[in-house]
């Protein structure tokens, strides 16, 4: 391994750039949108295009490819020891309806060029690689999001997962047989020695730190409710101020103690107000009921809750002041996450040796290496995108940056196969 790595002392001189741009740039053709962005949604026939240049793409490099029951496609370029668990890397191809060129496709296509630079070198690994592409990471037309990596981790169960419907009526299972790629291989059970995501940050601080990778040291916690306020309606002439049940007014209150409560929290805390629907949304007609999502977010358990009982206490005092009544119904609970302390290390020595700008950063997005955590050590690298836009048609990143990242990863995966094989031979 150690005669590996002196090989991979400069990021330009290995990784090629020119040719990850290209393939980011082949891959974003499949759904491109009029203002630059894509609209790929999973399990579509645009989906199945993108799968089938991927895998033609891996075949070319030498792989064999592989696909699951739930349509996870695996890329495997093999080690000298075939019995070692791989050493994985990868993301997502499916876009939200107005994505980028880069979210999830950068850690896909990241992966397909470090499997293209250890053939250029002729450098052969101890711990097989992978690549994966996983299926509906972001959930925009099946429900949930990270859904193959779900059910790959045993998360989600199959059969639950290949009977989730879209808006109109079809199921995962129907969608996959209709592309193609309803595999065979079983999908959970699988050893994993180790994996690595590179990813596009999705927010701004790597930009304004001016720093090149992002070491991740794990995601925060995240709690999401439905909050239901219910007052009454009236007209908004003839009702004086003071005999009002206006459930507006409550929601504009709990709305201000949402982002206080993540304020009085930092760091790594975040409160967020998406979604709130007023009823019966009439001009002159005072709401009797309004509909709202709350999103809590941190990296420490007990300060998540926290920030959640302080909300709930305005919750209690706003209704009894405006004479509400509410309902509040939990939506999604996931724990905060540390990444394994040698993925980590792995990743933050590659940039260090690779002489690239870094710093420690906290995710506070979802992605497919909270689930691969759960099964083996994990680890992720974040490089900037354009004022931290993502999930936007001008999300944009750097081909410097890129490039990167993409060298992070390559280093990153042959110490991580090193260890594999350390660790077989300890044992």
């Amino acid at each position: 391994m150690n005669a590996a790595v002196d090989v991979l002392q400069s990021t330009h001189q290995h990784i090629n750039r020119d040719r990850l741009w290209a393939s980011l740039m082949e891959l974003a053709k499949l759904g491109a949108t009029v203002k630059g962005g894509v609209c790929r949604l999973a399990l579509t026939d645009l989906d199945r295009q993108a799968r089938d240049l991927f895998v033609q793409w891996c075949k070319d490099a030498g792989c064999s490819v592989t696909v699951d029951e739930v349509g996870n496609i695996f890329a495997r370029r093999p080690g000298r020891n075939p019995d070692l668990p791989p050493v994985m890397t990868g993301s997502h191809i499916d876009t939200q309806p107005t994505g980028g060129k880069f979210d999830g496709c950068f850690g896909v296509l990241a992966g397909v060029e470090v499997l293209r630079t250890l053939n250029d070198l002729g450098v052969e690994t101890e711990a097989p690689l992978e690549v994966v592409v996983w299926t509906n990471e972001e959930g925009s037309r099946f429900a949930p999001c990270m859904m193959g990596s779900g059910v790959f981790a045993e998360k989600f169960t199959l059969e639950e997962t290949l009977a989730k419907v879209d808006a109109e009526g079809v199921t995962v299972g129907e969608a996959l047989n209709a592309i193609g790629y309803a595999g065979s291989r079983k999908v959970s059970g699988h050893k994993v020695g180790a994996y690595f995501e590179a990813h596009i940050e999705q927010g701004p601080i790597l930009e304004d730190e001016q720093k090149t990778i992002g070491v991740v040291l794990g995601a925060l916690g995240q709690k999401w409710f439905d909050l239901k306020l219910r007052g009454v309606e009236a007209h908004a002439g003839p009702t004086p101020m003071h005999l009002r049940k206006d459930a507006l007014v409550g929601a504009s209150v709990i709305v201000g103690a949402v982002n206080r409560a993540a304020l009085g929290h930092q760091p790594h805390a975040c409160g967020t107000v998406g979604c709130l629907q007023a009823y019966p949304g009439s001009r002159n007609v005072i709401p009797g009921e309004v509909r709202m999502t709350l999103d809590f977010r941190h990296l420490q358990p007990a300060r998540l809750d926290s920030m959640i009982a302080e909300v709930k206490q305005i919750i209690d005092a706003t209704c009894e002041e405006h004479g509400l009544t509410y309902e509040l119904t939990p939506t999604a609970d996931f724990p905060p996450l540390y990444f394994e302390k040698g993925c980590v290390e792995a990743v933050r020595g590659a940039a260090k040796g690779l002489g690239l700008s870094h710093m420690d950063i906290v995710s506070g997005a979802g992605h497919d290496a909270i689930f691969l955590a759960e099964l083996g050590p994990a680890g992720m690298i974040f490089v900037p995108c354009e004022g931290g836009i993502s999930h936007n048609e001008i999300e944009n990143a750097a081909p410097d940056d890129l490039a990167a990242g993409c060298a992070v990863l390559l280093r990153a995966m042959l110490a991580a196969s090193a260890a594999v094989a350390a660790g077989q031979r300890a044992a």
